[in-house]
């Protein structure tokens, strides 16, 4: 149940369960949303853990310094269940701070296996994992680990860039991640969608794009269903780019790209794929150097708060149960 109280409860929390209340949003360690900082997966549903990986950006650095930003701002949002969902994520699943991927900078060659076996541990445990970047180039090894865990998956991704632009290296690059996932089988790209594009690729592959024009056009309720429909009992990997947020709601990012979704749109089509088959998610490119008032901090600690409902209500993981 709810209302626990105790100061620092990321070193002093005795219970994985439950939302902490009666401490200050301002004083106490960084971890997300309270929750307690341990190695130990025994009975953890999720793992919270950061990527503090900027290796692969093509524009602005800094996403590094993504998930420290985001555990920053989320005691502000954790003193109650998150509005308008009618329960509390951590009274149904219990979600710790698995800290970060620490890896060689310097080997980068490293740094996809490494990523890889960090998420592997996870799974391996029966838990999930909720990612925060870090450059969305570490979806891709994220994507690898889920793969050898589950089968293939459906990619519900939400940003302003489609990261399907082809090369054939596999190099560090944060826009070419999700072509090589589909042409390595890790996702089915025609049971997939892709959520607030507004750059050009004249080669999009199969995937299901509802572009910002789209968006504005038909609406938030109206893409959570068509998004449904898409990715239908499929086991769903779900991606944020913040970007995908038009600036004025996201100015700390690395390519940031103007007409984008507002924070409501894009919180109102998540809450609308109530239901799907969600199985790991994860928040990148927050770059906290270019923010304004921590506005994109916090947009992403709001949306990893609702990916943890979305989490919390699939049907298929609590009949798994």
């Amino acid at each position: 149940m709810s209302g626990h109280k105790g100061w620092d409860n990321a070193f002093t929390a005795t219970d994985l369960y439950g939302t902490v209340e009666g401490s200050p949003s301002y004083a106490g360690a960084l971890s997300f949303m309270r929750r307690k900082y341990t190695r130990d997966l025994a009975g953890v549903d999720v793992a919270v853990t950061g990527i503090p990986l900027d290796l692969a950006t093509t524009n602005r650095p800094g996403a590094r310094f993504g998930p420290r930003a985001i555990r920053a701002v989320s005691p502000g949002i954790s003193w109650a269940r998150p509005w308008p969902w009618d329960f509390d994520p951590f009274d149904r699943l219990a979600v710790v701070d698995y800290g970060d991927c620490e890896f060689d900078y310097g080997e980068p060659e490293t740094i996809v296996p490494f990523i890889e076996k960090h998420i592997a541990k996870i799974l391996a445990s029966g838990a999930a994992s909720l990612v925060l970047g870090g450059d969305h180039f570490a979806t891709y090894p994220v994507l690898k680990a889920y793969v050898a865990h589950h089968g293939p998956l459906s990619l519900v991704h939400f940003d302003a860039h489609s990261d399907t632009w082809s090369e054939k290296t596999k190099r560090l690059d944060h826009g070419t991640m999700f072509y090589h996932a589909v042409k390595d089988g890790l996702v089915n790209d025609k049971h997939s969608a892709q959520i607030g594009l507004r750059t050009t690729n004249d080669e999009p592959m199969d995937f299901n794009i509802l572009d910002a024009r789209w968006i504005q056009e038909y609406g938030p309720r109206a893409a959570a269903k068509k998004v449904r429909g898409i990715v239908g009992d499929n086991k769903v990997y779900l991606t944020f780019d913040i970007d995908c947020l038009d600036p004025s709601y996201a100015p700390g990012t690395g390519t940031p790209v103007c007409g984008g979704l507002s924070t409501f749109q894009a919180l109102e089509i998540i809450r609308g794929l109530e239901g799907i088959n969600v199985v790991g998610m994860d928040i990148m490119e927050v770059a906290p150097a270019y923010d304004v008032g921590e506005i994109t901090a916090l947009a992403g600690a709001s949306l990893a708060a609702e990916f943890l409902c979305l989490f919390a209500a699939n049907p298929h993981r609590q009949n798994k149960a």
